[in-house]
């Protein structure tokens, strides 16, 4: 049995992953923006999940999420669901969330890190993460770009965890819109199975239900990965270290 963080969880994907958690006998921490939401999911409180709330917008509701999964102790995986699809929020809530959350959370053995076919398309420039203002705006391609380089450099940096990225389809959620053409009772299966199956196949991969892609070329270029985990750390303010 894992016990498993899936942010962005009071709708959607998050939601339908939590869900299946419980279905499966593991243990859910539910995160989602703020307090009120939670009343979206009672029905998953009433069957055990664990809520923590604060807005991935900010950095100070980041870091309050990181301190509230500490405090409950024992996070087994983080699933990092929570993602916009454009707006002024895009970099903090897609690529410097996730991030600090895997530097701040007492180490899971695993993170699954949501992105998107999109980030095939997306430019290997850190520069709107490093430029001056708290509200440069990126876009969405970028920004799954940036969170699935992400999951394919933390296997060097920290030895023994396992991270992947999921692109889980285009499916017919809030962000997706209805008329999208993927099957929703798909879309967090590989997430799902990343998290708790107990051997899990591989590290640092780029996975479409429950099949390896091969991702951005940016993806696997070393010297990318570490010139966007500095510019993340210069942004932050907080650099991911070894255990």
């Amino acid at each position: 049995m894992a016990r498993v963080l899936v942010t962005g969880a009071a709708t959607g994907l998050g939601r339908n992953t939590v869900a299946a958690l419980l279905d499966e006998g593991h243990e859910a921490v539910l995160h989602a923006r703020h307090h009120a939401r939670l009343s979206d999911v009672h029905d998953l409180l009433a069957r055990g999940a664990a809520p923590v709330t604060g807005d991935l917008a900010t950095h100070e509701g980041t870091l309050s999420v990181a301190e509230q999964a500490n405090a409950l102790g024992g996070i087994d995986a983080v699933i990092h669901n929570a993602g916009v699809y454009n707006g002024p929020d895009t970099l903090a809530v897609n690529v410097l969330a996730p991030y600090l959350m895997t530097c701040l959370i007492t180490r899971p053995d695993r993170h699954i890190y949501l992105s998107s076919s999109m980030h095939t398309t997306g430019r290997a420039d850190t520069s709107p993460i490093t430029a001056p203002g708290s509200s440069t705006a990126l876009g969405y391609a970028d920004s799954k770009l940036f969170v699935t380089t992400l999951a394919a450099a933390l296997p060097r940096r920290l030895p023994g965890v396992l991270s992947n990225a999921v692109d889980p389809g285009w499916v017919p959620t809030r962000m997706g819109g209805p008329s999208a053409p993927d099957d929703l009772r798909l879309g967090h299966v590989t997430q799902l199975w990343l998290a708790t199956t107990p051997s899990p196949e591989t590290t640092g991969g780029y996975w479409h239900h429950q099949h390896q892609q091969s991702p951005h070329p940016a993806v696997r270029d070393d010297t990318f990965q570490e010139e966007l985990l500095d510019a993340l750390s210069h942004r932050t303010g907080i650099t991911l270290t070894t255990r």
